[in-house]
């Protein structure tokens, strides 16, 4: 697959194309526009609408702006065929546990998404890759349904758990080999399946879908063929995602959503350029940074990131660089645990230490900056005002979930910070 700096950037990440028709509001939703495929090469499309903007001083009208899309694009969905999972069966054994026939027969009508929902890449988009926003995937993929015909980084967790309730394992490892690819290609897993999120990721969760899969599986051999790919994932959140924070004399390292680019979503394109028109100019590609670090955090939006500004109940008060969240660390210290598990499993012990090490230092920076002894819990903490921010959200007891503290005691403690 090519580098996403090449020319197609310019039609679906950046540019006066993306611009003018996002700006003109031809869809009701601007991700309509950066899922259609091109019909042509985009050296060509672009040289044609290079042509149609000199003609109308840079200002096309929305007629023939109409017109040039469907000359040069095609309908959204095109590259993308219908598939029933092989390993779909009539009546998996978690139906047959419900008792109550009601549950049994939604549980039936969810089990039946499945084969609604089940997508594959048509080759084209291999071959031609520079005519499409999506990212080929070589195994078939589940997607969320509705405006989603991609896959996404952190939904797929709760797709796989699914699919494995489901008996569909097959399925899972080809969802989880696609991720690895990308790992593989990018240096990282994306936002989602689509050229213009390649530059921001999501939660941290390839390693859990990989320990699942290997409850269900026991398949040694896909995770002795993978590991390294797993380790290069965390790689690019301790390299570019990482923060120093100083407290009582001392610096810990933790990690934070940031996205380092500016520019509005594409996918949402109008509704930020319209946000940034309420800032100075001057502050407006830090706001689009902002956002696009919101849906990294998949908690796109929440008031835990609406810190900053003069007023904090707008979304141009966005500070999600700026916090470092409760979740995204206890995601990475399971990680880091898994991984020790997984190098041990390998017989590596070099490096199942340095992981098991990793894991200790995250939690010894949790617990001094993010727990709260009075309060009970983690709290998300304010790079900018350096103190907690101690709102309740459900990320607060993540560690919990991730089994990432070492204060046996914390458990009783988060229960009545519950009450």
């Amino acid at each position: 697959l090519p580098p996403p700096d090449i020319v197609y950037s310019q039609i679906y990440c950046h540019g006066e194309l993306l611009h003018q028709v996002q700006m003109a509001k031809l869809y009701q939703d601007d991700k309509q526009f950066v899922d259609m495929p091109l019909s042509s090469a985009p050296d060509q499309v672009l040289q044609r609408f290079g042509e149609l903007a000199a003609a109308h001083n840079h200002s096309i009208p929305q007629q023939q702006l109409q017109a040039f899309i469907q000359e040069h694009f095609q309908s959204v969905g095109q590259e993308l065929q219908s598939w029933t999972p092989e390993d779909w069966k009539d009546s998996p054994r978690f139906l047959q546990k419900i008792s109550d026939p009601k549950l049994r027969a939604w549980g039936e009508q969810l089990h039946q998404l499945w084969k609604k929902l089940g997508k594959k890449v048509k080759p084209e988009v291999l071959s031609h890759p520079e005519q499409f926003s999506l990212i080929y995937s070589a195994h078939p993929f589940i997607v969320p349904g509705g405006r989603f015909l991609e896959f996404y980084y952190w939904d797929s967790y709760c797709v796989m758990e699914g699919l494995l309730l489901s008996e569909m394992p097959g399925t899972v490892k080809g969802m989880l080999q696609n991720f690895l690819d990308l790992v593989r290609i990018y240096g990282h897993v994306p936002n989602g399946a689509r050229v213009y999120y390649l530059q921001r990721s999501q939660p941290p969760l390839l390693t859990l879908m990989m320990d699942s899969y290997l409850t269900h599986t026991d398949d040694t051999a896909f995770l002795r063929d993978n590991i390294g790919t797993l380790a290069l994932e965390l790689d690019f959140w301790t390299e570019n995602r990482t923060i120093s924070v100083s407290l009582g004399g001392k610096s810990y390292v933790l990690n934070h959503y940031a996205v380092p680019y500016g520019g509005p979503r594409p996918e949402s394109y109008s509704k930020d350029a319209k946000l940034a028109d309420t800032l100075p100019e001057g502050d407006r590609e830090a706001l689009w940074a902002e956002l696009k670090a919101g849906a990294e955090s998949g908690w796109d939006f929440s008031s835990r990131w609406l810190v900053g500004g003069p007023d904090p109940t707008l979304l141009s008060s966005i500070r999600t660089s700026k916090s470092v969240p409760v979740d995204l660390n206890a995601f990475l210290c399971q990680a880091e645990e898994l991984m020790s598990n997984f190098y041990s499993r390998l017989g590596n012990d070099i490096q199942a230490t340095k992981y098991r090490d990793l894991r200790q230092q995250r939690m010894a920076a949790m617990r001094a900056i993010l727990w709260d002894e009075e309060k009970g819990a983690w709290f998300d903490y304010d790079l900018e005002k350096g103190k907690k921010k101690l709102e309740f959200y459900p990320s607060n007891l993540t560690p919990l979930w991730s089994g990432c503290f070492s204060d046996l005691d914390a458990v009783d403690k988060a229960l009545k910070y519950l009450e």
